[in-house]
């Protein structure tokens, strides 16, 4: 499980770490912030928004009392961590991308499109068999 939740801002990194400071957050190395009553890590990576190499286009949004949040949607999520399987060989993030894809209707002929465009052909194909095995 990753300890850290990523969030990508059209705001400035400077009025992010003031509205985190008021809240007890301190700056740690790096983008990453954290609070002593957690464990989990806040992290504001740039953007824009991508998974790979692939921009990320639309997502999903959700209101969080007077914010919009724009969320991956399960199908991008699934992506986001092969992204990590592929690129890094995270043996993790394929668990992750199967615990997700088990629990959540898929495009799987956009993981698969974007997955040839990754050029990750193979490791799809892996993960599609891993997937049709916990379906039996």
């Amino acid at each position: 499980m990753t300890a850290d939740l990523d969030f990508i801002t059209l705001s400035s990194i400077e009025l992010v770490q003031k509205a985190l400071y008021e809240i007890g957050f301190v700056r740690s190395p790096g983008r990453h912030f954290s609070h002593p009553e957690t464990d989990i890590l806040v992290e504001f990576p740039p953007g824009p928004l991508a998974i790979g190499d692939t921009p990320v286009s639309s997502t999903r949004r959700m209101k969080v009392g007077n914010n919009v949040l724009s969320l991956l949607t399960s199908t991008q999520c699934v992506m986001d961590r092969l992204a990590a399987y592929y690129h890094w060989d995270d043996q993790q993030a394929l668990e992750q991308a199967l615990l997700v894809a088990r629990q959540h209707e898929l495009d799987l002929d956009e993981i698969r499109v974007w997955s040839e465009h990754e050029d990750m052909s193979l490791k799809y194909g892996k993960f599609l068999n891993e997937l049709d095995m916990s379906n039996d």
